[in-house]
């Protein structure tokens, strides 16, 4: 399949440099970042969650795991995470399980994981489970610079 068209044409649109990264198949994003030589906490992953208000893409490094009591305690919500049927109506142009965590391609609200600040480089599943898309740490600033972020994860 390669790298979801929306995806492709929001990071051209935004002007953002890029890298696709073929990889092996990999079911989930931390075998992805060992399979593609990336470090975890450089692999950014998207999670759908919801609440009354709509849903909502968190963005976390691979290597984290979400703390729904703590987002939903930091940005005053109370958020659910988002069926598999909800994720394949909401990304019809990407595989299962392998959503980009750039949510507002798909005109989403988006709230990062402050430890993804700073980081030179930033990689993610680019809507297959064989590309891995690289963009610089700079770029990824600037696609997250209207979106909300906190500390709401933690290493696994």
């Amino acid at each position: 399949m390669g790298m979801s068209i929306t995806l492709k044409e929001y990071l051209q649109d935004c002007d953002i440099d890029f890298d696709e990264i073929e990889h092996p198949y990999q079911a989930t994003s931390m075998s992805t970042a060992n399979s593609a030589r990336i470090d975890g906490d450089e692999l950014a992953k998207g999670v759908l969650l919801r609440d009354e208000r709509g849903y909502v893409m968190a963005v976390l490094p691979s290597s984290h795991m979400i703390d729904l009591f703590k987002i939903s305690q930091k940005f005053d919500r109370n958020f659910d995470f988002a069926s598999e049927n909800e994720l394949e109506a909401l990304f019809d142009d990407c595989d299962p399980g392998a959503v980009p965590p750039i949510g507002s391609a798909y005109g989403m609200k988006v709230m990062w994981d402050d430890s993804l600040q700073g980081k030179p480089d930033i990689y993610f599943e680019g809507g297959d489970h064989r590309t891995v898309v690289h963009i610089s740490g700079d770029d990824f600033s600037r696609l997250m610079a209207t979106a909300n972020h906190a500390r709401f994860s933690h290493h696994v």
